[in-house]
């Protein structure tokens, strides 16, 4: 059921996505999903999950054997050819999870680790690595939404103005470590 209801997100958008319209894809009544979900709600969380979890894991895969810039800069183009495959799916990486759910908090935590360890042989302190963790999500996440919504509108080239960006994150996560 949640493989149809991406396929429904990732087609629609978040506006497409109804009980109504996964059990037509699913080819059974509306009231047969309840045995799955309790709501539309229940069923948006478990596609947040999902989503999570697959971020989470291309990160990692992004990220693993690399080291300083080039980890930086994999995360940043893991980061933003998920989000260019499944624009309809940032809605799952913005809000933070209700704390009383543990599941999806822990899959949220575990891409949170995944830029600590990236971040890790800059020497950063926690808080730090929170600070920079939070400026390294906002910027790339920021320059793929506005990628994905058509909002470079300007003929350079998007791809330059993105290698741009990694040069610039990867000398500021430099020069903030230095600063201690």
């Amino acid at each position: 059921m949640v493989e149809l209801a991406v396929k429904i997100l990732d087609e629609g958008g978040p506006g497409e996505l109804t009980l109504a319209k996964v059990a037509e894809h699913a080819g059974v009544a509306a009231p047969s999903l309840y045995k799955h979900v309790k709501n539309l709600a229940d069923l948006r969380r478990l596609i947040d999950l999902r989503v999570v979890r697959e971020m989470a894991d291309a990160l990692r895969t992004a990220a693993t054997g690399r080291e300083r810039g080039a980890a930086v800069g994999a995360l940043a183009d893991a980061y933003r050819d998920y989000l260019q495959n499944h624009p309809h799916r940032t809605g799952a990486l913005t809000a933070a999870p209700d704390r009383a759910d543990d599941e999806l908090s822990r899959a949220t935590h575990a891409v949170a680790e995944v830029v600590f360890a990236v971040l890790r042989p800059f020497g950063f302190d926690h808080a730090q690595a929170v600070h920079a963790t939070r400026c390294l999500r906002a910027a790339v996440h920021g320059f793929a939404g506005l990628e994905a919504s058509g909002g470079f509108g300007r003929p350079e080239d998007v791809d330059e103005s993105f290698e741009v960006l990694k040069t610039m994150l990867v000398q500021g996560l430099t020069n903030y470590s230095e600063q201690k």
